[in-house]
């Protein structure tokens, strides 16, 4: 949970990082290229290449074009459609995404991960309950295509690890993620980018550098490792924390117009939920998967 929630901490100012100082502002496409590219900077020295099967780095390279690349695609355009208190209301349903996932790919259904789910997304989504504007079906619609690519990167990445015969040293070859995802943004800046919209000030470029060196960078590897040690309804949980956390940094910083009445409920909903998946859930589904398999 350590790896997870130092990803939470970094990640609680993007949402209004960019929906404040980039959006609108400086060209999603290169705002995408520059995070990925910075973040595959940090891990090229650290990449082995020697030894390490051809497949799993094909592997990785799918994984972070999916879960990097394409979410950043559909998750910078969702801020030209809604607001940050918006865009943070529709990533509520990433839980539920990761849980099916997981267990699709494990070919077994587990009631009790996606119960803890529920619970998560039902906390979040009761803090973030607020009215919409115009583009909500659209700015719906797209970030439900960040959430799935989010959701599927890293429960793709839980997967690969797990499934390997060979220890890793994850950080070793976690520029493999990195590149796969640089790969998708070059294209879309190629076919999309507008160099009309280069950032213009020295905020906007040390917005991009902390999103890409630290969020991007350190965010994605802690979150990733992290995904490799916790279970699925955990792992389903901690995506929710993020709406809290980006919410507090909201009223901090920014004095947004939060009901804190909401934000302490849903809040104590999410860590119910926490709570509930480690002290009765993995044992319930433990013992479960173990009398499946006798």
């Amino acid at each position: 949970m350590a790896y997870l929630t130092a990803a939470t901490l970094l990640w609680a100012f993007s949402f209004s990082l960019i929906g404040v100082y980039l959006a609108g502002q400086v060209d999603s496409w290169f705002s995408v290229l520059m995070r990925v590219a910075l973040a595959s900077v940090m891990f090229i020295p650290f990449l082995k290449f020697k030894g390490v099967d051809k497949r799993l780095i094909a592997k990785l390279m799918a994984v972070g074009g999916t879960q990097l690349g394409l979410m950043y695609c559909f998750y910078y355009q969702s801020f030209l459609l809604l607001s940050v208190p918006e865009v943070l209301l529709f990533t509520v349903f990433t839980p539920i995404y990761v849980t099916l996932i997981y267990d699709l790919l494990k070919g077994r259904f587990s009631p009790w991960y996606l119960l803890t789910a529920i619970i998560a997304v039902t906390g979040a989504a009761l803090i973030k309950f607020s009215g919409i504007n115009e583009n909500f079906l659209i700015g719906f619609l797209v970030v439900q295509g960040a959430n799935l690519c989010f959701a599927m990167g890293q429960v793709g990445y839980k997967y690969i690890i797990e499934d390997q015969s060979v220890n890793l040293s994850q950080h070793t070859v976690f520029g493999y993620f990195y590149l796969g995802a640089l790969c998708v943004a070059l294209v879309a800046f190629s076919l999309l980018g507008n160099i009309e919209k280069m950032p213009t000030t020295s905020t906007q470029w040390g917005v991009l550098i902390y999103l890409g060196i630290t969020a991007s960078g350190i965010g994605y590897f802690a979150w990733n490792k992290g995904a490799t040690i916790v279970n699925a309804g955990a792992l389903a949980a901690m995506n929710n924390a993020l709406v809290p956390a980006g919410l507090i940094v909201n009223i901090v910083i920014w004095n947004r117009d939060v009901d804190l009445t909401r934000l302490a409920i849903g809040g104590a909903i999410i860590m119910l939920s926490l709570w509930f998946n480690e002290t009765w859930v993995k044992r319930k589904v433990a013992l479960s998967y173990q009398t499946q398999n006798q």
